[in-house]
Order: structure tokens, then sequence, then C-alpha cells
């Protein structure tokens, strides 16, 4: 007799359990998955392609961030080793202008000069379910005024003049994604391969 109702409460505490666990399970289900990594850290234009290589040739000197016009130039100063003192550019804060200083002024090769048309610090990708125009919540284009390297790296949409696309002209100076008004940012730089779009919003 005390087996079996051993038995009992032991089913009846994993039913409990099972069904008190059951609407975070379904919820994880729904919730659409993150479909891209944003780069908040990006290296100043003209940077080495590989990251090591930069960390590496960089020597922490801080001349990049000192001749910065917008003073977007930041300097790692949370992790320990190699990465001291390590400049990035978070465009959430301040988004780089492409004037090139900081690469005339780099004692090394982590920075070297280059055309403005081969800085490659990523690219622009924008969420079209957030983005106001892409939701038909009113005009916006603040993206597309704000870059340097005009419609050959961000425009708008063909037969719509106010949902914007980001074009393989950009070259992830991250302008748009300081000036965007929605707090959700819906227009992030990432990698280039992942593309101008993010997939959960085409």
């Amino acid at each position: 007799m005390r087996r079996r109702n051993f038995l009992q409460k032991l089913t009846y505490g994993a039913s409990v359990v099972a069904a008190g666990g059951l609407p975070y399970a379904i919820s994880h289900m729904l919730a659409p998955a993150s479909a891209r990594e944003p780069q908040t850290y990006l290296r100043p234009p003209g940077a080495l392609r590989d990251d090591t290589a930069f960390v590496n040739a960089c020597i922490g000197c801080g001349l990049c961030g000192e001749i910065c016009p917008p003073r977007c130039i930041q300097f790692n100063k949370r992790s320990g080793g190699s990465e001291v003192n390590i400049p990035y550019i978070n465009p959430e804060q301040k988004a780089c202008i492409l004037c090139g200083k900081c690469t005339e002024v780099c004692p090394t090769e982590a920075l070297t000069e280059i055309a403005l048309e081969d800085v490659d610090m990523g690219i622009a990708q924008i969420d079209r379910s957030a983005c106001y125009p892409w939701v038909d919540r009113g005009i916006c284009g603040a993206c597309v005024s704000i870059c340097p390297l005009g419609e050959k790296a961000i425009g708008f949409k063909m037969w719509n003049q106010y949902q914007p696309i980001v074009r393989d002209g950009c070259v992830g100076c991250g302008l748009c994604v300081e000036v965007c008004p929605e707090p959700s940012l819906p227009i992030r730089i990432v990698e280039r391969f992942k593309g101008t779009v993010a997939r959960h919003g085409v």
C-alpha cells in the first residue's frame, strides 16, 4: 500500500513539474531565434582583415583615438593580455565618419591608408520587422540621408521612396546605426556574409 501511494505521489509530482514547465517550453519554441549577432565593436577603417593580426600589430599608442574628429574610437580597457588598449568603434554610441585620419597617424601596419571604397568594417543589415517605413509606421530615411557614400551604399526600394535598402557599396561605418530613431535599432552592422536583411525580417 505504501508503495502504491509513493508511486502515485511520484507520478503526480512529475506531472506538476511537466505542466509547470510547459508554458516556458512553448514560448521558447514560438519565440523567433536570433538571426544575427550585431557587431557593436568594429575595427577602425583600414584595419588588418585578420583580427588576430590586427591585435598583434597594434601597440596601443592611442594616436588613432586622439586624432579622430568625432571621437568615435574607443579603447579596450576590460580585457587583459594582448587586448589591452586595442581600438574599436561602437556605432551605437558614436560612428565612424570615414575621414581616414586614424590610418594616417598609425605607426604600425595595424591601420593602413586605404581607398574609401575599399574600407570593409562590415555591412549594414536592416530588420524589416522593426524599421518604421517597412512596418508602415511613418516616413524616416535617416539612414539614407546620413550615409557618406550615398546611393551606392544605401537607398530606397524601387517604386517606394520610403523603404530603405542596403546595397553592396556599404562599408559598415555605422553612421546609419547612430542616427536610427527606433530604440531597438533595426539597422545594425554585421559581417558581410550575413547579408543586408535580417532573416526573420524578410
